[in-house]
């Protein structure tokens, strides 16, 4: 049976608490350098206790816990990472498949791919007339390039003799796409998702300054009119933690899929 706590495991540990250690010390750094404008560790612990004693309270629109905060953006973000990626799996096995829809599509996604999240916002609201709508559609619209990207590269990355065998058994389309096609794009896709989500993750905070409301964006911009840097540091801290564990998720779900086709 294997050991659980290996030395792997235990360098990892250490390096982890180490990590923490570091950032402390530099933030304390940081906090005497600017004498204590920008907030310590240990006031800005001194917040966090307070909000996390009762995260979900919810006193009106522009007053909930910090656990209503945080929910309502992640919903937020797989709402639009989940339409994104509907649109960029079949558009991209489609332009990796096909050298025509590749020359025909390449030239827009390029051109719409550096668009900071930012310029499509007025055109969100424009066509939703709603704040959360516009939100969800530039966190689709931005995210969705990765896996558009990784897509259609694993697509057209299959070797010849693939494709041969599948002439030579007489699959069918839909039995290529299944048989052969999505088993050896899909670690390909499963890294494109995993850049995506990051990138979803990104953009919302950006939105929600944009859009008010509720949500962990939102929370930022009204601690910034509070002037509770605490609360702008917990801020950056819960987004930093989140996003790193949603890349350990989609980062466990690629290493089921190995590179390896076999």
């Amino acid at each position: 049976m294997k050991k659980i706590f290996t030395l792997d495991t235990l360098y990892t540990i250490l390096a982890f608490f180490g990590s923490l250690i570091i950032l402390g010390l530099t933030w304390q750094l940081i906090s005497i350098l600017t004498k204590h404008e920008i907030p310590g560790p240990i006031p800005t612990w001194a917040v966090f206790k307070e909000l996390v004693a009762d995260p979900f309270y919810d006193y009106g629109p522009n007053d909930k816990g910090i656990g209503i905060q945080l929910m309502s953006s992640i919903k937020r973000v797989f709402l639009g990472f989940g339409i994104g990626s509907l649109i960029a799996i079949p558009l991209g096995l489609l332009m990796g498949s096909s050298k025509v829809m590749m020359r025909l599509f390449n030239p827009i996604v390029q051109i719409l791919r550096p668009v900071s999240p930012l310029a499509w916002f007025p055109l969100g609201l424009l066509a939703f007339q709603a704040a959360e709508g516009a939100t969800v559609f530039i966190i689709a619209i931005t995210s969705l390039w990765p896996t558009l990207i990784n897509t259609s590269f694993g697509v057209a990355s299959i070797p010849d003799d693939h494709k041969n065998v599948g002439k030579a058994f007489g699959f069918s389309k839909w039995k290529y796409v299944t048989k052969i096609m999505l088993p050896f794009a899909l670690p390909h896709i499963i890294t494109g998702l995993r850049l995506s989500i990051g990138v979803a993750w990104l953009v919302i905070v950006a939105g929600e300054m944009l859009s008010g409301g509720v949500g962990i964006g939102f929370f930022v911009w009204d601690s910034w009119n509070g002037l509770s840097l605490e609360k702008i540091l917990i801020a950056i801290l819960i987004i930093g933690t989140v996003g790193l564990l949603l890349d350990k998720v989609f980062n466990a779900v690629q290493h089921v899929f190995p590179w390896e086709n076999k």
